[in-house]
């Protein structure tokens, strides 16, 4: 399954890149085995997504929970927690 995947603020500063298009094994279905599969690719990879208490997620531009299924060509996007005054 390929999907594309955007980084932002903190992470994409330890990822080194705001976005990218990966190719996933059919093992990935949900954004917990996504970050599992991106954990053993590279320490990058394990050092940004060590505390996913700390990281937000969404597919196709909606907020979604860790266990929630990815689909061929969906775009997701990892950030940190959002606050505003």
């Amino acid at each position: 399954m390929k999907l594309k995947l955007v980084y932002f603020a903190w992470i994409r500063d330890k990822i080194g890149k705001a976005e990218e298009v990966v190719e996933v094994d059919q093992a990935v279905k949900t954004i917990t085995d996504l970050v599992n599969w991106l954990r053993t690719h590279s320490d990058v990879y394990a050092d940004a997504f060590t505390d996913m208490s700390t990281v937000r997620c969404a597919i196709n531009l909606d907020y979604v929970i860790a266990d929630a299924v990815l689909s061929e060509g969906d775009e997701v996007g990892f950030f940190p927690p959002v606050t505003g005054g």
